[in-house]
């Protein structure tokens, strides 16, 4: 065997590594995506629609705003996987418009579904490119596309968790997330 031979045996070998390695962080994410889905649901089936436009203090968000925030944000990962990034002055935030909690679920799960299959169906060889957060000239933030899909699964937990303090200003039981809760014990 040449040198030549073994060189393109061991390219060969090296991109079967590459490619088992995508595809693994690819259901990686996906089954975080699945278990983080499944504990927001959970959150957001008690968000009370008497008090959606209560919020805790005056420089929080109101409930609804929230709520909707949090539901819609699996659908992030089409943006991440299919935009170079997103600019707030070109492109202004729109909430999501809901009014009751049938419509919060359901844009859950439509937002689950979107980014779901968004996922199942990318390139991971593009999860190394740039994506980048704007606000006109303001640089929000710079990540890769991979790092992008991971911010948006991070700020569903950030604000599920903001979510869990409203519920509990407001006197409404909380559910187990990572394990018991004070007030789910049989997790």
């Amino acid at each position: 065997m040449s040198f030549a031979d073994l060189l393109l045996i061991e390219l060969q070998s090296i991109e079967k590594s590459k490619q088992k390695n995508m595809d693994t962080i690819k259901a990686l994410l996906l089954k975080e995506l699945a278990s983080e889905f499944n504990t927001t649901k959970k959150f957001l089936a008690l968000v009370p629609t008497d008090k959606f436009d209560w919020a805790p203090h005056a420089k929080s968000m109101k409930l609804k705003s929230l709520a909707s925030h949090i539901a819609e944000l699996p659908e992030w990962i089409s943006l991440a996987i299919h935009t170079d990034g997103l600019n707030f002055a070109t492109t202004p935030y729109e909430e999501k418009q809901i009014e009751n909690n049938d419509d919060l679920l359901k844009l859950l799960e439509d937002s689950y579904e979107k980014g779901t299959s968004e996922l199942m169906q990318a390139n991971v060889e593009n999860f190394d490119k740039p994506w980048v957060l704007r606000n006109g000239e303001m640089i929000l933030g710079e990540w890769t596309k991979y790092e992008t899909i991971r911010v948006s699964i991070s700020q569903t937990i950030h604000h599920r968790a903001q979510l869990g303090v409203y519920l509990r200003l407001l006197n409404i039981p909380i559910p187990g997330s990572y394990g018991p809760s004070a007030d789910e014990q049989w997790f």
